[in-house]
């Protein structure tokens, strides 16, 4: 399957109702953990500097479609996302905030600056994903599991076709 078919597939399938509603669920569910435990954001953008933060954002193609689809604005291109890149960073921050909060992916969803997060924000993060694998495979939507950016990437150059 080329770039161009996996993101179109993937589109189609964020559009979905039945798909929306089974990844807003995990989301909800995950909402529900995180304000359990009570992490603190201060809103500093450290976590959408990948580079800074040590850390690497990896989303699933449907997760991708889903925040895509929903974008206020137009997606980033390949030069946004290699100007986002080359700053160790997040196409959608914009100065301290995240642009696409209220759509952005699990792993933004599960990952906190926080040091008293480390213990408990991994295992939140795995059992989710494997929900979301399950709406892949629940649903026959192709899987892949890439690093945000080169996901990113590969919707951009799916549009540029």
């Amino acid at each position: 399957m080329t770039h161009a078919e996996l993101a179109g597939t993937w589109l189609e399938a964020a559009g979905r109702p039945a798909i929306a509603d089974r990844l807003e669920g995990i989301y909800r569910l995950v909402a529900d953990q995180i304000e359990a435990r009570g992490p603190a954001c201060w809103a500093s953008g450290r976590c959408c500097n990948f580079e800074q933060a040590g850390h690497r954002l990896y989303v699933t193609g449907l997760e991708a479609a889903y925040c895509l689809a929903r974008l206020d604005g137009v997606p980033p291109d390949s030069p946004a996302i290699d100007r986002a890149r080359l700053a160790g960073g997040c196409p959608f921050q914009r100065s301290n905030l995240c642009g696409v909060h209220a759509i952005k992916p699990l792993g933004c969803r599960t990952y906190f600056c926080d040091r008293s997060a480390q213990d408990w924000q991994h295992d939140v993060t795995e059992r989710a994903h494997s929900l979301v694998a399950g709406v892949h495979e629940d649903f026959g939507v192709p899987y892949r599991y890439m690093e945000w950016r080169a996901m990113l990437e590969l919707f951009a150059t799916a549009d540029a076709r």
